[in-house]
């Protein structure tokens, strides 16, 4: 006789921070206001860069970007937050879940291969000064920009499609606040060990691969740092990229305790803990940290501001000058 390989489930429950129920006002409150900092921050990088002649360089091409993403990153995952935390609604249809598990995976994975790409360019500026014209012009900025754009849609279709092709035919609680991949697995009824080796595989070779080329610009910048005569010269650049590297460390580190780990299961809360840092803190914390410790970026912000008091000034002469 033959089995259909149809999902029973057509809805999941996803239970959220349901331990922490007198904690949820607060959990909501931080998380919004995280989320409203996050979407300002990255519209206020795009705009300015996009304004600022002086800015249109790889490597604010690059922040630019990113910037962009991390506005659709955080937004793929935070609303849906904040509604289970209001308990306005905690069902998720499975082709919503499954749409929101290939979004996330997307845009995680064109996230890695851009920060791969920007420390590079750090590492050509910093290290080849001479030679950096040449080998990051700006058509070969945006090929790279493409190129991580691209690979990150192709990286998003294995795990959605695999995952979306288990069964699930038992219950339906996501003990998650988003539709994640072990979460996932977990409930499937059928035997997920495939799928469970694939996405590890994937996970390798994206998350530490990219990590380990960050990691390998940053050390030659390091080296390149600590050649500077200049020992206000040399603290500053060494502080500008300690922060860099700190936060990629931050957002590597938590994604690849979660995803290249195929046979150890942390608890679900400590999951939820791990998932808050690359899904709500890192996408305020990048931006800020590549665009608020430069130099230019600060000036072409103030630059803005003053042009825009500019603006406002005539208007109130012109009303005054009327009367």
């Amino acid at each position: 006789m033959q089995t259909p390989n149809v999902s029973v489930v057509t809805e999941f429950q996803l239970l959220g921070f349901q331990t922490l129920q007198e904690w949820q006002t607060l959990f909501f409150t931080i998380f919004l206001v995280i989320y409203l900092l996050t979407l300002t921050g990255n519209i206020v990088i795009i705009a300015v860069v996009s304004q600022d002649r002086r800015l249109h360089f790889p490597m604010y091409m690059f922040l630019q970007h990113l910037s962009f993403l991390e506005i659709w990153y955080t937004s793929t995952i935070v609303p849906l937050l904040l509604a289970n935390l209001t308990s306005w609604g905690r069902a998720i249809s499975f082709s919503a879940c499954m749409a929101q598990l290939y979004f996330f995976v997307f845009l995680g994975a064109t996230e890695c291969f851009l920060l791969a790409m920007m420390a590079f360019d750090r590492y050509l500026a910093i290290c080849s000064p001479l030679h950096y014209p040449f080998l990051m012009s700006p058509d070969t900025c945006r090929h790279l920009v493409a190129l991580c754009w691209l690979t990150g849609v192709g990286t998003g279709f294995l795990p959605s499609m695999m995952i979306s092709q288990l069964d699930f035919c038992g219950p339906n609680q996501i003990n998650h606040f988003f539709c994640d991949l072990p979460p996932l697995m977990q409930l499937s009824c059928s035997s997920a060990h495939v799928t469970e080796m694939a996405i590890f595989v994937l996970s390798v070779a994206v998350l530490c691969v990219c990590f380990l080329l960050t990691l390998v610009s940053y050390v030659f910048i390091m080296s390149s740092i600590l050649r500077i005569p200049s020992a206000s010269g040399l603290r500053k650049t060494f502080s500008t990229c300690g922060s860099h590297l700190a936060v990629v460390t931050i957002y590597y580190g938590t994604m690849i305790s979660m995803y290249v780990h195929p046979s150890a299961h942390l608890s679900p809360e400590i999951n939820k803990i791990i998932s808050v840092f690359y899904t709500v803190v890192t996408p305020l914390m990048n931006p800020v940290i590549y665009s608020l410790r430069n130099k230019d970026f600060k000036e072409a912000v103030r630059k803005a501001i003053r042009r825009q008091r500019g603006h406002c000034g005539v208007g109130v002469r012109g009303q005054v000058f009327i009367r």
